[in-house]
């Protein structure tokens, strides 16, 4: 790769991560402030039926701080250092647990964006080259359905229908590992997510009216009139550039939907794990999942500048 072509990508490398820092430094104190100002004390679920005194005595113990800025400024100089605290619910830290639960959500979300690309995609770019056809009507319409059913109504449907009607997966649990058609229980959860979540729709209207409004420019008429091939004249602005978009800009309803998905088909995720942290106010693996939930979506919001500079240099001096 040329030099000329590495420089706008750096600028732009540079330029995001530190508005990277800057968002999750605002992420974390906006929702530290939150979980201060609601009520109740995650360390009451350790001190629960001592005496008022007794209580403040152990607070000063273990070196808890009195006022909210000491208590997010140790919090933050803690994770400088890599050291996210321990879960209040479990004494486990919290960044392996993280890495660990993090890495099935991950799978979750990307494997239900591979499936939401491979369904709209062709339904798409039919669409943009052939109009409206009896068949990619029906495709559509079918897609917009998926679409707008709600994410967990369409989960405990899809349950019943594999345990009551097919007799897969009896017990929705960590023994579902252990059925014959376990490598079908970790496909159904991705198949939700990807269908039912929006993104489906959103991605067939978008790249269509991309697509059709790139191929009816002028260079494209030329193209086609000089015999050259079409697509890859189309390609970058027609296809990789809607798809960056789009994609980027649906990750945080993505990892919404993921929470529920997970608590439908009781999948080892990030989502779970802040739900049930939720109820028992477990603030360290709150703050956790607050911070890395908010880095999947900046890394997403990241990839899709750096393909757009890639395609267009100049957009990295704006």
């Amino acid at each position: 790769m040329k030099l000329s072509a590495i420089l706008p990508v750096a600028r732009v490398l540079r330029r995001e991560l530190a508005v990277t820092a800057l968002l999750l430094l605002g992420v974390s104190m906006v929702v530290f402030a939150v979980l201060y100002l609601a009520p109740g004390d995650p360390l009451n679920v350790l001190l629960e039926g001592q005496s008022p005194r007794a209580q403040t005595a152990a607070r000063e113990a273990m070196g808890v701080p009195h006022t909210w800025y000491a208590r997010y400024g140790a919090w933050l100089s803690k994770v400088l250092q890599g050291n996210f605290g321990n879960s209040v619910r479990t004494g486990l830290p919290v960044l392996p647990e993280l890495a660990r639960v993090g890495v099935n959500t991950l799978v979750l979300t990307l494997g239900s964006l591979f499936l939401t690309l491979l369904i709209a995609v062709p339904i798409a770019v039919h669409a943009a080259v052939n109009g409206d056809t009896p068949g990619n009507t029906a495709a559509t319409v079918a897609a917009y359905v998926l679409s707008a059913v709600p994410v967990f109504w369409f989960g405990y449907i899809v349950v019943y229908v594999f345990i009551h009607q097919f007799g897969m997966f009896p017990l929705l649990s960590g023994t579902a590992a252990k059925q014959p058609h376990a490598w079908l229980y970790f496909l159904v959860p991705i198949f939700v997510l990807g269908t039912a979540s929006g993104t489906l729709s959103e991605l067939i209207r978008h790249l269509r009216e991309e697509l059709s409004r790139v191929l009816s420019e002028d260079y494209i008429r030329t193209a086609r009139a000089k015999g050259a091939p079409v697509w890859r004249h189309a390609f970058k602005e027609g296809f990789l550039i809607p798809v960056t978009e789009i994609m980027s800009a649906k990750i945080p309803f993505l990892l919404g939907g993921a929470v529920i998905v997970e608590q439908v088909f009781n999948w080892p995720g990030m989502g779970r794990m802040a739900w049930q942290a939720a109820q028992d106010r477990d603030f360290p693996v709150i703050m956790g999942v607050a911070l890395v939930a908010a880095a999947f979506v900046r890394t997403g919001n990241l990839l899709q500048r750096v393909i757009f500079t890639m395609v267009n240099p100049r957009a990295s001096k704006q």
